[in-house]
């Protein structure tokens, strides 16, 4: 993995992630400038499936500063270049399964702007809660077990 753009740090708590998978974006040319300055978002962004091709919603690029005209619109919707054959499977999951396509990264690989999507469930609340349950456990445990021990001597 290259150099990591924009993290989407509310995926893993909002949602159960089941498979990842790596894919392009098809992006405009003052889009690739502004990545490359590192200014990219993905929160509340998703993908879907469209007319046999999978789409990337909602991720915002600001515009260039440099771009006058030639500047897009920050929140357009972009095309994923995933294969075919993972096109058809990712179409086989989420139609009817409740699982849905979320951005985990954006980033570059030899040049080339990637986006990591994770095929996820929602999580319920009382799921989020678990979590922190388990998360918070698991911290005490660390911290008794690097505590000292005093002994009765």
């Amino acid at each position: 993995m290259g150099k990591i753009i924009a993290v989407n740090r509310r995926a893993r708590r909002d949602f159960k992630l089941l498979e990842s998978y790596e894919a392009g974006v098809v992006l405009q040319g003052t889009e690739v400038k502004s990545l490359r300055n590192g200014r990219a978002s993905l929160q509340d962004s998703f993908a879907g499936v469209a007319r046999g091709e999978i789409f990337l919603y909602n991720m915002h690029i600001p515009p260039y500063e440099s771009g006058n005209r030639f500047n897009h619109d920050p929140k357009r919707t972009r095309k994923l270049l995933f294969h075919r054959m993972e096109i058809k499977r990712l179409m086989g999951k989420t139609t009817g399964r409740g699982l849905t396509l979320v951005p985990l990264r954006l980033y570059f690989k030899r040049g080339k702007a990637k986006v990591e999507v994770a095929l996820a469930s929602g999580k319920r609340e009382y799921d989020k809660r678990e979590d922190i349950k388990k998360r918070e456990a698991r911290v005490e445990v660390e911290r008794a077990l690097r505590k000292p021990h005093i002994s009765n001597r």
